[in-house]
């Protein structure tokens, strides 16, 4: 799905979900190739070939999405007082977990936001921007399945200069698709999110996430 689409239904979607029209729901998608900017993108991180950079309006640099790459939005009323470091650390756990099953060690760096494999250099494995409004959130994180990588040569991801870009393949060996990410994030997602989400009203059960397959077509 286009990025402007999916961009786009996010709102549409976050709008019935702060408005209690829709349940807390899951967007799981594949974009075509686009970089997108975040609030605190610096004009160094830009691409050096002249590519068209879509600015949106979460928190973040500049990153790159593609095929080969699982972006994962969800879009759920969180608790109040509204915790983003703990929302932020919960999609961080959900691909630590994920990556294990594929024998990849993915780990947090102190004062960087993501998902390593650390080295030399380290490795960024998945990255989050996020935004919340009306105690909704919007954007997520985008996690590298078997994308080609080569995008991140002509921008500086996520504004960080000493560290390199990964991809679950390329750390485990084998071809890990993003299909196969959708699935392991779709058992992972609900037990990291758990603890950050709203408190159900006391006469009615908690909505259940409503995953939406990355086989959607574009419209």
């Amino acid at each position: 799905m286009g990025f402007r689409e999916a961009w786009e239904l996010q709102r549409e979607i976050h709008d019935d979900v702060a408005t209690g029209r829709r349940p807390d729901t899951v967007l799981l998608l594949e974009h075509a190739s686009v970089y997108t900017a975040g609030r605190r993108t610096a004009r160094s991180d830009r691409p050096t070939d002249g590519s068209d950079v879509v600015e949106v309006d979460r928190g973040g640099r500049l990153t790159w999405h593609g095929p080969g790459q699982l972006v994962v939005y969800p879009v759920v009323r969180l608790a109040d007082p509204v915790d983003v470091v703990a929302y932020v650390r919960a999609l961080e756990q959900t691909v630590i977990d994920l990556a294990a099953e594929w024998g990849v060690r993915g780990v947090r760096v102190p004062g960087r936001s993501g998902v390593w494999v650390t080295g030399d250099p380290d490795r960024k494995l998945a990255a989050v921007g996020v935004r919340v409004a009306r105690g909704v959130t919007m954007h997520g994180v985008a996690v590298n399945a078997d994308a080609d990588l080569a995008p991140f040569a002509t921008i500086v991801p996520c504004g960080i200069t000493d560290a390199g870009v990964t991809s679950l393949t390329r750390e485990a060996g084998r071809r890990v698709t993003v299909l196969d990410v959708a699935d392991s994030t779709a058992h992972h997602l609900p037990a990291a999110l758990a603890p950050c989400l709203a408190t159900p009203p006391d006469d009615g059960p908690a909505p259940a996430a409503v995953v939406v397959p990355s086989a959607v077509p574009a419209r």
